[in-house]
């Protein structure tokens, strides 16, 4: 049998936890488990991501890059 325990949470949470809620029975624990669940990445990025990000970073410091109205420009879109 599962330990339980009581927590102290203000009004505004309980309610956003109600709202969270995905059948109107559904219990607290299970949708803080979800939540839980939702707070860690399974999947990390890989090597080749980070550093696509980097340099995509380092191209933004240093100007190169194109406005949507450039390219909107460039493609004759409106």
């Amino acid at each position: 049998m599962a330990i339980a325990t009581t927590i102290k949470i203000d009004t505004e949470l309980k309610t956003s936890l109600d709202n969270l809620k995905l059948f109107p029975r559904e219990t607290y624990n299970d949708v803080v488990a979800r939540l839980v669940d939702m707070a860690y990445d399974n999947e990390p990025l890989s090597d080749e991501t980070l550093k696509r990000i980097e340099e995509a970073l380092d191209d933004l410091k240093r100007g190169r890059y194109y406005t949507q109205e450039e390219v909107e420009a460039e493609l004759g879109s409106e």
